[in-house]
């Protein structure tokens, strides 16, 4: 009687340690995100260029064309296509972790007991016995042991532990679907800035072929200037070096040409040929670009939305890691037939079964599951930034192209005025050259100045369309 008043005391006493040793603190919560503002500096239209699918948004059918072909060989989409499946996997692994396992069973062996051991004497005495017949009789001394069966175990999840854990990797899979789309956005706003990066490279190969052959035409003259007597050796030197100094620009060129073919042919998922394109006098800027309400860009771009997604996943691991703490309840059971004879093994009376469930929990050494906890919470918080983070990033890059379009048109209009005063410069030196009232180093800058003028312009012109490709994305546009 004492000794059963003892094993309940003691029970007793471990329950409530058991229950005190889980004693939970609160998950560190995550704060809402940042205050944003309620538009873009200058923009009071609610609907943007990022509603916009893209088919519609870019005109030129050939760059559509490129577009779609990388939306099909790319690479980087493709692994995230992959990275998809993964994720979804896990999906699969945390239901399968709600659901009891069962597998099936075939082990034999056995042992020989020490002969001054319980199990030896017991064993060897049992032989004796006048209850038990030959079938029964133990082997000895080694007794085998052979099983047939079904095995199974199953964690109850009273309190929604497994649950957390499969919500976090349902909200990690919806978010790899973000960063699909993030890849896709990214990937059409690069194939777009590519090309239109080589319809400014062929304008400034144009603009340098002009004026190599109006610096030959110079050098021509300058020579039947000397030949009259109305210039020197010098001058003609000065001449020809500026037409080489072109004629290098026009090599340097070429080869920008051939590494942007190539850098958008990667893009593309493709060995290096040469792209299909358009002109850039037939690229038409919106006469009109919104950029929306920044709800609809939050709403909008993968980015932030992958990094709400994670940062609810983290925040699920934190829960998760701290409902470890508490008792898990298992329960195992077997079911099959069990002998130490082979022969015996599948006969009525070789049925074994079981069932055994009970509450285990951590008491002393729980370092590894404090650590887990810590690893969680600093996770979650991480999410947390950088989901802040993302936000930020999309206001700096609208903000920033919104005012890069509006400077780059200011500074457009400037050049081109540029451009068509020093056009008429460089006819005007060479008019005044011919009757000898300036001098071959007036043309000659009246000849550099109109080059650097007109590849300048260009410049600007393809920083319009860079800009405006960076805003379509900063959007959110692309991705549908």
């Amino acid at each position: 009687m004492k000794t059963y008043k003892r094993l309940v005391n003691l029970l007793f006493i471990g329950a409530l340690l058991t229950f005190s040793a889980c004693k939970l603190t609160k998950p560190v919560q995550q704060a809402s995100r940042i205050v944003t503002p309620e538009t873009f500096a200058g923009q009071t239209d609610s609907t943007g260029i990022g509603a916009i699918q893209w088919k519609s948004f870019f005109k030129d059918t050939q760059l559509t064309a490129l577009i779609d072909t990388a939306l099909q060989n790319n690479l980087d989409l493709k692994m995230a296509v992959q990275r998809i499946e993964m994720a979804r996997s896990n999906i699969m692994l945390s239901q399968g972790a709600l659901l009891p396992s069962l597998s099936g069973e075939i082990s034999g062996g056995g042992r020989k007991f020490g002969d001054y051991t319980m199990d030896g004497v017991g064993n060897y005495d049992t032989n004796f016995s006048d209850n038990i017949d030959n079938d029964r009789r133990l082997p000895a001394p080694f007794l085998p042991d052979y099983f047939v069966g079904l095995r199974s175990s199953w964690e109850i999840d009273i309190w929604g532990k497994l649950k957390t854990q499969k919500k976090a990797a349902y909200t990690r899979f919806l978010a790899t679907e973000k960063a699909r789309h993030a890849i896709k956005t990214s990937l059409i706003a690069q194939v777009a800035q590519h090309y239109y990066e080589l319809l400014a490279l062929d304008s400034e190969l144009s603009i340098i072929k002009k004026n190599i052959a109006l610096q030959d035409s110079a050098v021509q003259t300058v020579k039947i200037q000397k030949e009259g007597g109305r210039a020197n050796e010098l001058a003609v030197k000065q001449f020809e070096a500026q037409l080489l100094n072109t004629k290098s620009l026009e090599i340097e060129i070429l080869q920008k040409i051939t590494e942007a073919e190539n850098n958008l042919n990667l893009l593309l998922g493709r060995f290096p040929q040469t792209i299909a394109r358009g002109s850039a006098s037939g690229q038409q800027l919106p006469e009109q670009i919104q950029a929306g309400i920044p709800t609809n860009m939050l709403k909008r771009r993968p980015d932030v939305q992958q990094a709400q997604l994670e940062m609810l996943a983290y925040y699920s691991d934190q829960q998760a890691a701290q409902l470890a703490f508490l008792p898990s309840l298992n329960i195992t059971a077997m079911l099959g037939f069990n002998a130490f004879k082979s022969n015996l093994l599948f006969s009525p009376g070789s049925i074994a079964y079981n069932a055994l469930g009970g509450l285990a929990a951590p008491l002393v050494n729980r370092k590894a599951l404090k650590a887990v906890q810590k690893r969680a919470e600093a996770s979650s918080l991480e999410a947390y930034y950088a989901y802040n983070k993302s936000i930020l990033t999309g206001f700096q890059e609208v903000s920033t192209s919104l005012k890069k379009l509006d400077n780059s048109r200011k500074i457009s209009d400037f050049k081109k005025q540029e451009v068509d005063v020093l056009q008429q410069t460089v006819t005007t030196s060479k008019d005044l050259f011919l009757t000898g009232y300036a001098t071959y180093l007036e043309v000659i800058t009246a000849q550099r100045s109109v080059l650097e003028a007109e590849l300048n312009l260009t410049n600007v012109q393809k920083e319009q369309f860079l800009a405006l490709i960076t805003l379509y994305r900063s959007l959110g546009g692309g991705w549908e």
